[in-house]
């Protein structure tokens, strides 16, 4: 009985050690909550995409409170109106946001180019690409089975004709789309961009032609009718410099290729 009694009472002694040595480690290793956290974040869309640099809503939100000099109109999808609500919940200046679109770097639809394998397997961009490079006669082009339309939470991806296209007027140019694209295609502009440059190929003009018939053949046309010098061919593509670009739409109209596209919204 005595045995009984010793291992109840040590058992007590335990939990009571334990008990108290919890509620010690609970007020010297507290992690103190900010309380302004909750209101910062009820102003956040709660798109999680990335867009403005940290790893969702909630970081960006602490992130806030921890950085004074954080700017509040990171927030692409929110726009302007949570960024004047942020400035407001934190006490700081308002600054608009740059609002941005998804553009895809590809033009090859199903009437542009065509296969080199018929691609039997799981029906994704990521897992088609893994297979020499993707079905596609250009491997730098659109694998077409739409990752990009399943993680755009906008409505704004659609696959047409055998390749991924954007709506202007839903895309709010949160990037979810572009990370998940194997093939790196789709480009984050400035939404007063009205030009891109539709192709992501560097191969050589001959090569590019015969995989595809709007590919950028590198010619230097549009580099050389640029008045402002914002665009130029690297490595056999042409690429757009949307900090000089004023959008005058010259290298679209001289594209041999008609790879550089206007856009519409």
């Amino acid at each position: 009985m005595n045995s009984v009694l010793m291992a109840v009472v040590l058992v007590s002694v335990i939990g009571l050690v334990c008990a108290v040595v919890l509620v010690i480690a609970s007020k010297f290793m507290a992690v103190k909550v900010d309380e302004r956290f909750p209101k910062v974040r009820a102003e956040l869309p709660g798109a999680n995409c990335g867009a403005c640099g940290f790893a969702g809503c909630d970081a960006y939100a602490q992130a806030l409170l921890d950085n004074p000099d954080l700017k509040c109109n990171l927030c692409v999808p929110g726009g302007a109106d949570v960024a004047k609500n942020l400035s407001e919940a934190l006490g700081k200046d308002f600054e608009a946001v740059e609002e941005k679109i998804a553009v895809v770097r590809c033009s090859g639809t199903d009437d542009k180019t065509g296969d080199k394998v018929e691609y039997q397997g799981y029906e994704t961009c990521k897992a088609a690409k893994l297979f020499y490079g993707g079905k596609g006669l250009c491997s730098y082009g659109c694998a077409g089975f739409g990752d990009c339309v399943a993680a755009c939470k906008y409505d704004a991806m659609h696959i047409v004709n055998g390749k991924a296209v954007v709506d202007p007027n839903m895309c709010v140019g949160c990037s979810a789309c572009a990370k998940v694209c194997p093939s790196h295609l789709i480009e984050i502009v400035p939404k007063k961009a009205k030009v891109y440059v539709g192709c992501s190929s560097c191969d050589k003009g001959m090569n590019v032609r015969k995989a595809c018939s709007v590919g950028c053949i590198g010619c230097h046309k549009c580099e050389k009718e640029c008045p402002v010098g914002a665009i130029t061919v690297t490595n056999n593509l042409a690429s757009i410099d949307y900090s000089k670009c004023v959008s005058c739409g010259k290298c679209a109209d001289v594209c041999i290729a008609k790879c550089i596209h206007k856009i519409y919204s």
